[in-house]
């Protein structure tokens, strides 16, 4: 007996904001609008772009591109250092625009939201009327180059899917009725969820296109994942609501916090890479409390660019994103539980005391810091002993000052040769928070 007919009804808008970076630049600055514009985390050929506008996109320039074949392809290129701190507040105003017309219920990354539709919103003509003047809202309160394209469809893991398939500016519905075969022309890393390394495990296991995919019944599909999120894409490919409607999972407790950066080229040395190290200590810590979280636990990371001849007799050599040849150190330190600068900027320096000095290790060109083993506030107990020195009442002035005027206003003498360096950088799944004038 055949399951009864779902009806057809969207219960998920999925907005994508296209290009978002590069169209925020192009809003900012109209002498860039129709012309190849790139964004970059900093000005080096060797780093690559975090994000293109379209008419870069026409010629074969991407997110991910190096800056020098960029360039080799479009020598008229117009490259922007990215200014994470405007992004944030834009996908504010894009949050607030579309809350104009519907409420929002997630914010998956900063260039992305999901509505939920309730009742008569359902209906598909209602439902793309609702799309067209969120589309509207945007352009009327954000900006008119910032554009988006719209999914619609009976759960969030299909609304992302359509959101997907037309750019830029695009509106899209699958409704059950037409699921799977909608969907049967798309890759399978066209998935959330599957990329490189998932869909080589696929193709092992003779899973190559989307209709060998969809050929699998439920029991298979979870034998294939060996777990119960092959049971779910089952249910999502076919517009099945299974209760979480491929949200992820929230963890119950924050469990880190870091940041990291790729050096300038004027900071490219171990001197260079300590005071970037430093600056991202300090930012870190800042965050800590204002999060109200102390760390049991410190790690940074650092990886080095390797010269041809290096790389030939160095172990463990890969190559980053952007093209470098690298090998890279890592450490982590354990320690009391604590929240104040000064002695987490203790065991950074710990650390980096034991960091390699060898030929190989003379040009580092990328640092992360990373606090471990949070522990709320709340949950922490009362000392029997004085802290040494008033170290949290030293940060909490810290605090009070950097808030007021500036994160970087008052700080340890060790992060001066690159207190203006390491802004605030976006991971496209966490949108930064305002602390004072600032994001973070």
């Amino acid at each position: 007996m055949s399951p009864p007919a779902q009806p057809e009804l969207f219960a998920f808008l999925h907005i994508d904001l296209n290009s978002f970076f590069a169209s925020v630049e192009q809003q900012l600055h109209p002498e860039y609008r129709n012309k190849p514009t790139g964004v970059v985390p900093t000005m080096a050929d060797t780093t690559s772009l975090i994000a293109a506008s379209y008419e870069a996109k026409a010629l074969g320039i991407k997110t991910g591109t190096r800056v020098s074949e960029a360039k080799r392809i479009c020598p008229d290129i117009i490259l922007v250092n990215g200014d994470h701190s405007t992004y944030a507040e834009y996908s504010h105003k894009i949050v607030a625009a579309v809350e104009r017309v519907c409420p929002v219920a997630h914010t998956p990354s900063i260039d992305e939201m999901v509505c939920q539709l309730l009742g008569r919103e359902r209906n598909p003509p209602a439902a793309r009327q609702i799309s067209l003047a969120i589309k509207q809202a945007i352009k009327d309160d954000v900006g008119e180059t910032l554009r988006c394209s719209v999914g619609m469809a009976p759960n969030r893991y299909l609304a992302k899917i359509a959101s997907d398939m037309q750019k830029p500016d695009g509106l899209i519905g699958l409704l059950p009725s037409q699921l799977p075969n909608s969907i049967a022309h798309l890759a399978l890393r066209d998935l959330p969820g599957i990329g490189a390394r998932t869909e080589v495990r696929l193709n092992a296991k003779g899973i190559r296109t989307m209709p060998d995919l969809l050929a699998l019944d439920r029991t298979a599909m979870h034998a294939l994942f060996d777990s119960v999120w092959g049971d779910r894409m089952y249910h999502w490919l076919r517009g099945n609501d299974t209760g979480d409607d491929g949200a992820p999972v929230p963890s119950e407790l924050q469990k880190s916090l870091g940041h990291s950066h790729v050096l300038a080229p004027e900071h490219r040395s171990p001197e260079g890479a300590w005071a970037v190290a430093h600056k991202l200590l300090h930012k870190a810590a800042m965050r800590l409390r204002m999060e109200k979280f102390f760390s049991g636990s410190l790690a940074v990371t650092i990886k080095y660019s390797l010269s041809r001849e290096q790389s030939m007799h160095a172990e463990k050599v890969k190559k980053h994103l952007s093209g470098i040849t690298q090998t890279g150190w890592g450490m982590e330190a354990r320690f009391r539980p604590c929240q104040d600068t000064l002695s987490l900027l203790e065991a950074l320096q710990g650390c980096w005391k034991q960091s390699p000095a060898g030929p190989e290790n003379q040009k580092p060109f990328f640092v992360g810091i990373t606090l471990r083993n949070l522990i709320p506030e709340a949950d922490m107990q009362t000392s029997l002993f004085e802290e040494p020195g008033n170290r949290n009442q030293l940060s909490a002035t810290m605090d009070k000052l950097n808030l007021k005027y500036g994160h970087t206003t008052l700080h340890f003498a060790g992060m001066l040769p690159a207190r203006d360096s390491a802004p605030t950088r976006i991971a496209f799944t966490q949108i930064p928070v305002q602390y004072g004038h600032e994001y973070m």
